[in-house]
């Protein structure tokens, strides 16, 4: 249980980082849309994408596995855009289209594939595993 609260607790500023990260890039996705959001609402984005990802998401592969199995696993990019979108659809003051979503779940995805990696060899050279 503690090993998980870490990773939660790692990944919420990195989630916070990558969400800047993918709407300085991607932009919103809508033309004339500016984003003049805070660094306050990018760790509440942050936060919101990090509770939906370990709560909501593994419910969605499970019920998305059908999807997933037909498309070789590509369908795993439209359920992180998903969440993605989900995500800053519950944080006030940020909007991004479900395309640059896509493409922000993409971004996310890595960080947090880095992040569990870390982790876990750090843990495996304490021998904590």
């Amino acid at each position: 249980m503690q090993r998980q609260f870490l990773i939660f607790l790692i990944r919420w500023p990195l989630n916070s980082l990558g969400l800047w990260i993918a709407v300085r890039l991607l932009g919103t996705g809508y033309s004339e849309a500016q984003v003049d959001a805070s660094i306050g609402v990018f760790l509440l984005a942050g936060l919101i994408f990090s509770i939906v990802n370990s709560i909501l998401k593994p419910i969605v592969i499970i019920l998305s596995l059908p999807a997933i199995l037909l498309t070789l696993g590509l369908f795993i990019l439209v359920v992180n855009g998903v969440m993605v979108w989900l995500s800053l659809q519950l944080t006030p003051g940020l909007e991004m289209s479900f395309g640059n979503s896509i493409l922000a779940g993409m971004i996310l995805a890595l960080i947090n594939y880095i992040v569990s990696s870390v982790v876990e060899m750090n843990m495996r050279r304490k021998g904590t595993i």
